[in-house]
């Protein structure tokens, strides 16, 4: 009895998730879809509910059918599979009801406030998650079946990273690689030894400047274990810089976006100032998709900057056991603190990322956007402000030049927020893509005209559609395949990074390490900003 009593979670999320699965299924939830506009998922929604709550009953009836032990099984599936799941409920949830609600409320406040909370505060699934799980760990407390999932978070997160490698190609570093090893190089190594002054001149100990050193400077909380041993550093320590970097980082997840809006930060620029300034995987990953999360290409620059940054860690390290060395007469080899801490991670992100420079997950050539997807997706969809552009100039006719055909595809792009198909004709891909193909060559007649200067269009109105056609230009099947699968891991380890931010993980960042870190982080920050809207302009990823 005490072992079905322990999977009575599992057992009943599993069911309710089979049970929406199958009423999604019949279709009676598409009225409410179409309200949310998440109608386009539903096919997503149907399939993910199953599974999961199929993996989920399995997980509960085997464990209750086991005497729980130490084996990997136990370790590694059956006792975080509830935490699992429960995480993955909530990233539903968020995705498919609250953005979707958020966006609806936003709009409906818009006339009395003058702005869209939605916008503003940019509160997507990534922020809103973030969110419920700090909410939650410190108000209830994370459920006791939900422990050992949440543990989980970073690995998956990690794991998210390792897939984005298979969206890079060489042909994107040559573009923006000397940028970030300039950028990067210099702000690393500036914000490190800016720390080492700024501990030496408020007489702090130099095992607790060296780990906030790192930490500042290069990954966060990666660089701060890794360079621990280097300057042997004391668990007191460790857990002021890591607190320091908790409580920075939180305030930089939300910051960051919203400045990056208002300075009109293209998605490349801002990708550059997050990966440069914000100081670990994690939160460079939450700032991008919170800025960013119609697309990926603000979360791929990011990552480009933030790799970059990471790869410095074996310099810094050195670095620092050369410092510590000097000051303290004590030394560490180079594989102990280099080869053996180094993240594991980034040796996967490198792999995938040269598997597709290969060629390995699509043709050399989807990167200069020969391959055309019309289907539905929330990364083709045109921005708001997009379709705020397209619905002003349909007011005001600007599209009267237009030939019957070009008209009827501005209209449906409106409609539909993306070009595609007939939503009726889905299940009819041959039909579905012809559609959608004619609509693209329908809105690249009209781009072509506006520039030949036989059809006059507003700049914003040109901008808007040219995003929509870019918009099309993707990926090969595999490379949209692992990255749904990326999108959802990072659903999932945001969540569970939100768990882990406790109250005590934040008020451990007090006294001088805190006045340190800040006075670091912001300088790196508020140069980096500039130094970015300087120098990155009219870098473009294909």
């Amino acid at each position: 009895m005490s072992q079905i009593k322990d999977q009575m979670p599992a057992l009943i999320m599993g069911g309710s998730l089979l049970i929406y699965g199958l009423i999604a299924k019949t279709g009676a939830m598409l009225p409410m879809a179409k309200y949310l506009g998440t109608h386009k998922t539903m096919d997503l929604q149907v399939t993910l509910t199953l599974i999961v709550g199929c993996i989920a009953l399995v997980g509960a009836i085997v464990s209750t059918t086991r005497k729980s032990g130490t084996s990997n099984i136990d370790i590694f599936v059956l006792r975080p599979l509830a935490g699992i799941v429960f995480i993955l409920v909530l990233a539903m949830v968020i995705r498919w009801y609250a953005e979707p609600l958020m966006k609806i409320t936003s709009v409906a406040l818009q006339p009395l406030l003058g702005f869209k909370i939605y916008k503003v505060l940019n509160l997507n699934y990534v922020v809103l998650g973030i969110l419920v799980g700090v909410v939650l760990t410190n108000t209830w407390g994370i459920p006791k079946f939900a422990a050992e999932g949440v543990k989980c978070a970073r690995f998956v997160l990690k794991m998210g990273v390792i897939m984005l490698g298979a969206k890079y190609s060489l042909a994107e570093l040559a573009k923006l690689g000397a940028y970030s090893v300039l950028l990067v190089g210099f702000f690393v190594l500036g914000t490190v030894f800016l720390v080492l002054w700024l501990g030496n001149l408020f007489k702090q100990p130099k095992s607790m400047t060296g780990v906030l050193a790192a930490g500042m400077g290069v990954c966060g909380v990666s660089a701060t274990v890794a360079v621990a041993p280097v300057v042997k550093a004391k668990a007191a320590e460790m857990a002021y810089t890591i607190g320091t970097i908790l409580s920075f980082g939180i305030i930089c997840m939300f910051v960051f976006p919203t400045i990056g809006h208002l300075a009109n930060m293209t998605p490349v620029q801002f990708g550059a100032w997050a990966g440069t300034g914000i100081l670990n995987s994690a939160q460079v990953a939450a700032a991008a998709l919170a800025f960013n999360s119609v697309d990926i290409e603000t979360l791929k620059v990011a990552e480009i900057f933030n790799i970059t940054r990471v790869l410095f860690l074996p310099i810094i390290v050195l670095v620092l056991a050369t410092w510590f060395g000097k000051e303290t007469g004590q030394k560490l080899t180079f594989k102990s603190v280099v080869i053996d801490k180094f993240p594991v991670f980034i040796i996967g992100f490198l792999l995938l990322f040269f598997l597709s420079s290969m060629g390995v997950f699509s043709p050399a050539s989807h990167y200069k956007g020969k391959y055309i997807d019309v289907s539905y997706s929330e990364r083709t969809q045109v921005t708001p402000e997009g379709l705020e552009s397209l619905n002003s100039a349909m007011a005001a006719n600007e599209f009267s030049g237009l030939t019957p055909k070009q008209l009827e595809a501005v209209t449906d792009l409106v409609k539909q927020y993306q070009i595609a198909g007939n939503f009726a004709d889905r299940n009819d891909k041959k039909v579905f893509e012809q559609v959608g193909r004619a609509r693209m060559a329908e809105l690249e007649g009209v781009l072509a005209a506006a520039k030949g200067k036989q059809l006059t269009l507003s700049a914003d109105v040109k901008e808007a559609l040219k995003h929509a056609v870019k918009q099309v230009h993707k990926e090969s099947r595999t490379v949209v395949a692992l990255t749904d699968f990326m999108i959802w891991f990072f659903a999932f380890g945001l969540i569970g990074l939100g768990m882990q931010i406790t109250k005590k993980s934040i008020t451990q960042a007090g006294g001088w390490p805190i006045v340190i870190g800040i006075i670091a982080g912001v300088t790196k920050a508020t140069l980096s900003f500039f130094v970015v809207l300087w120098l990155i302009k009219d870098v473009v990823l294909n």
